[in-house]
């Protein structure tokens, strides 16, 4: 029996890893939500320049190595042993990390801190990065828009595991053509022992797999894809220290074990996508917005205004259950 992915609720490496992967799902159906009204306007990024007006930058095409644009391009993943930002941008986020957490209800699961910057601007200051934007312009292009971003805190002890999945299966329908990349950034150490994300290199080429339930108690997810018996032998561990970082594709099929370990381990999700990407705002319900980070828009979407809280959404999605991955 087939099961959609749910949340909240390239070529494979050897003929074998092929036998795994499921065939291409033709879709996946969802409840038409009523839209809810917000008031959107296109927000450009800098408010001197007007909205489509291309910026170009000197920095961006040089982050990124031809070698590692093309590991990048065959493998779905390339990992990134460097410092994103200086230290005291870094120690910033961590603090601003801190506070968020510490003020969390405690009746939520800290592992899925979905689309935080939905009712905190000060997270642009990290998301509309120049450090961030230069390592994601030269895989999808100079015109970039936020898709999303979550934090994933995985607690000492008893932290959570992240189930076998692709991005890409949350998002069906919602975009089009699915192009996303991911810039996971280590807030704490990501290691083997605390259940750093591991990936199955080359699996990037579907997106769209049959997915099983899982135990909910255990893991983050309550669906994971349906074949998995290769994964863990085939997969490779994503060890970061904390201001590193990793970029993987929408459509790469990965997870993490649970964290057993006494030490915690936090990533930041940043998810962009080229602004030709078309997002279906009304097949969410209205429940979800972009922003523009770069460039200019080239599919005729809305971008929310980064410098607002959107607390009415915020409040909306907490109450509708919906979350995006």
């Amino acid at each position: 029996r087939r099961i959609l992915p749910q949340r909240g609720c390239s070529s494979a490496i050897t003929d074998a890893t092929t036998a795994t992967l499921e065939e291409k799902r033709e879709g996946i159906d969802r409840p038409n939500a009523r839209p809810i009204q917000l008031e959107h306007r296109n927000f450009s990024p800098d408010p001197l320049r007007k909205l489509g007006e291309t910026v170009t930058t000197n920095s961006a095409s040089n982050r990124l190595s031809a070698t590692q644009l093309e590991t990048y391009a065959r493998e779905g993943f390339l990992i990134l042993n460097e410092n994103v930002f200086a230290p005291e941008k870094f120690d910033r986020l961590k603090t601003h990390f801190e506070a968020k957490l510490a003020a969390l209800d405690p009746t939520y699961r800290p592992e899925a801190l979905d689309v935080p910057h939905f009712t905190d601007p000060a997270l642009f200051e990290w998301l509309f990065a120049d450090e961030v934007l230069d390592l994601v312009e030269p895989i999808i292009g100079p015109n970039i828009a936020l898709w999303s971003s979550g934090f994933i805190s995985k607690p000492k002890g008893d932290g959570k595991r992240v189930p076998w999945h692709e991005d890409s299966a949350y998002w069906k329908g919602y975009l089009e053509p699915m192009e996303v990349v991911t810039l996971w950034l280590a807030v704490d150490a990501s290691t083997t022992e605390n259940g750093c994300m591991r990936v199955v290199p080359r699996t990037h080429d579907d997106g769209f797999s049959d997915y099983v339930p899982v135990d909910t108690a255990k893991n983050v997810f309550p669906t994971e894809i349906s074949r998995i018996e290769q994964f863990d032998r085939l997969s490779v561990p994503c060890e970061l220290q904390p201001n590193q970082a990793s970029l993987h594709h929408g459509k790469l099929i990965h997870g993490s074990p649970p964290n057993t370990s006494q030490k915690r381990r936090c990533g930041y999700t940043m998810r962009y996508m080229p602004t030709s990407v078309k997002f279906n705002s009304e097949k969410m319900g209205g429940m979800h917005q972009i922003y523009l980070g770069r460039g200019r828009d080239l599919a005729g979407n809305t971008y929310a205004d980064p410098t607002r809280s959107y607390e009415e959404l915020d409040f909306v999605r907490r109450n509708s259950g919906k979350k995006l991955h």
